[in-house]
């Protein structure tokens, strides 16, 4: 079976900075006073992992542990420090509300924006714009500007292109828990569906029972580096025995 996803001893090192108060701030300048105001630390350390076509995979680990940075950097949203990400066919899904989307056009024209942004011909966008207004259910609005849009609007509008994109791989980053429940069952089912065509899934998500449902696979980061990687319902059983 083909590689889908090929990460190789990757690494991100992020620069935090500290404030001060002004009062301080001032009695350091007066004083002549000097010091380091920020430190650097790693969100992902020497990190290889490969994903073959059609796997279904779980990003686990508690915040800061790196998870939705190595989506990023699956994605191409961030580019490491050092090592190499490689991804073959087409990469679509959902990183942030709202990502790809400008906020003084309309939801129409933006279907056209983000579609574009994830390799779809105008073309193929006009085929499928009628079954992306279907799923997202918000026809009404589709000619008003997005910035009047409720963050629930901006997710099915953002999943219904993305998913529409027919993705050789999907990502998903935490995304489900701003919709209504009834929007991220049907979410869930094309996410079931897209795995059952063989697409290949990498999600993150902190809800331990649903990526149970929709994974095989589950790969615990803690501090950026990779502590378990096996079986979705042997790394929740980790993740939770660090609890």
């Amino acid at each position: 079976m083909a590689t889908a996803i090929d990460v190789r001893n990757i690494s991100k090192q992020f620069v935090l900075r500290h404030t001060r108060s002004l009062k301080e701030a001032l009695v350091w300048l007066l004083t002549g006073r000097k010091g380091d105001l920020s430190h650097k630390f790693f969100a992902l350390h020497d990190v290889s992992l490969s994903v073959e076509q059609g796997e279904s995979v779980a990003l686990l680990g508690f915040n800061g542990s790196g998870k939705s940075t190595l989506l990023k950097h699956i994605s191409g949203v961030m580019t490491p420090d050092s090592g190499s990400v490689l991804t073959r066919g087409r990469v679509a899904g959902l990183i942030e509300v709202g990502a790809g989307f400008h906020h003084d056009l309309t939801g129409r024209d933006n279907v056209y924006l983000n579609g574009a942004i994830l390799g779809m011909t105008e073309e193929q966008i006009k085929e499928r714009f009628d079954s992306i207004v279907e799923f997202s259910e918000i026809g009404e609005f589709i000619d008003t500007e997005v910035k009047f849009y409720s963050s629930g609007m901006y997710l099915r509008l953002a999943f219904s292109v993305a998913v529409h994109t027919d993705p050789e791989v999907f990502l998903v980053d935490e995304i489900l828990a701003v919709g209504d429940e009834p929007f991220q069952r049907k979410c869930i089912a094309k996410i079931k569906e897209l795995s059952a065509e063989g697409k290949t899934l990498v999600v993150v998500s902190h809800d331990l029972e649903l990526v149970k449902q929709i994974c095989e696979r589950g790969i615990l980061l803690e501090r950026g580096r990779i502590q378990y990687d096996g079986n979705i319902e042997r790394a929740v059983e980790v993740m939770r025995s660090t609890i």
